[in-house]
Parts: C-alpha cells; structure tokens; sequence
C-alpha cells in the first residue's frame, strides 16, 4: 500500500509565501499538527518511509514516525516544484499580472518555465522516475509505504496514479498533515 503526507505548516505558509525549494522549517503550529498526525494515523501499518530532503518534510517525518522503527529515507525527487525567482513571493494572487499564477490558475496553459520556475513536465518526470525505480518494486512485494513531501510535489503522484487532468491538479486535496491512501 502507499500512503503520502504533505508536512505541517510553516512560517511562510502562515503568510501566504511560495516556498518551493527554499528550505523553510515547521512553525510551533506545523509541529503540532505533526504531532496531532502521528496520533490519528498511529495504528496504519508501515514497513518505509521516503521523505523530501527539506527539512519540513524530514521533521514532519520525524514527529510523524517518532518510536515507531520505520527507517525515513531521503530522496531529492520529493522536493517542493521549484517556483524559480518567485520563492518567497507573498499573496501572489493579489498581485494583478504576476506571471507565475498561470501555473495555479491554469496549469494546463503552464508549459514553459516562467522566470526559472520548474514545468509540470519536469516535475513529473522525477517523480514519475521516483514511482517507478523506488515505489512499485515495494508496493509489488507487499510493502506498505509512506510518502512525507509538498502540496506540489504530492499532487504530482497523485495525479499520475489517478490520472488526474492537468487542469484538475489543484483540486486534488492537499491540506498539510493529511495523510491519503492511493494504493
């Protein structure tokens, strides 16, 4: 079975920034729904984990798994989309024009990179890769497996495992400390 998680919630998070790759750490908040998680999913039986190497995703990881045995390994094809020079940008989508909003308002038109920001192309083909060479020889033998990652970077293999629409990308739940079940 595989199961992903996106990590608790951050500062930047709070304040509405893109965080992509920039390494940004739980807030007092993050941890505790962290905490909260490993609560409500304890009893879910898990033989691995594969974590984001951003620190948000290992300590969500940490909390997560804390006493349970389950080795957290990292592998940087779980890392948050890179939204290239707009990290850190706040309330994006109060800012009329912003050019990076078409990769959330219409991720189907979002097919060449806008000021260094990663495509939808590039960020499926490492996860994809991921799926393929790490997560299907385990499911196949019977492994249950746990994904701790990003809003992004998760809806990307969800979507490849549903075979979600690009234009329906952001309407794949994705709310930070929920875990979902795919296979």
């Amino acid at each position: 079975m595989l199961y992903i998680i996106r990590h608790g919630r951050t500062d930047w998070n709070d304040l509405h920034k893109l965080q992509g790759g920039t390494d940004i750490p739980l807030n007092a908040a993050g941890r505790q729904m962290a905490e909260e998680a490993r609560e409500k999913y304890r009893e879910i039986p898990l033989d691995l984990c594969y974590c984001s190497p951003l620190i948000r995703a290992r300590e969500t990881a940490e909390i997560l798994l804390r006493g349970r045995n389950i080795p957290i390994l990292s592998d940087d094809r779980l890392r948050e989309m890179g939204f290239g020079e707009y990290e850190g940008l706040a309330n994006s989508f109060s800012i009329p024009d912003c050019p990076i909003n078409i990769l959330f308002q219409h991720p189907e038109q979002y097919t060449e990179s806008i000021g260094g920001a990663e495509t939808f192309a590039e960020l499926f083909a490492r996860t994809k890769s991921f799926l393929e060479e790490k997560i299907e020889p385990l499911t196949e033998k019977g492994k249950n497996v746990l994904i701790v990652g990003h809003g992004a970077m998760n809806r990307s293999i969800i979507s490849q495992i549903r075979q979600t629409p690009i234009e329906d990308f952001w309407k794949i739940p994705g709310d930070n400390c929920e875990m979902i079940r795919l296979r």
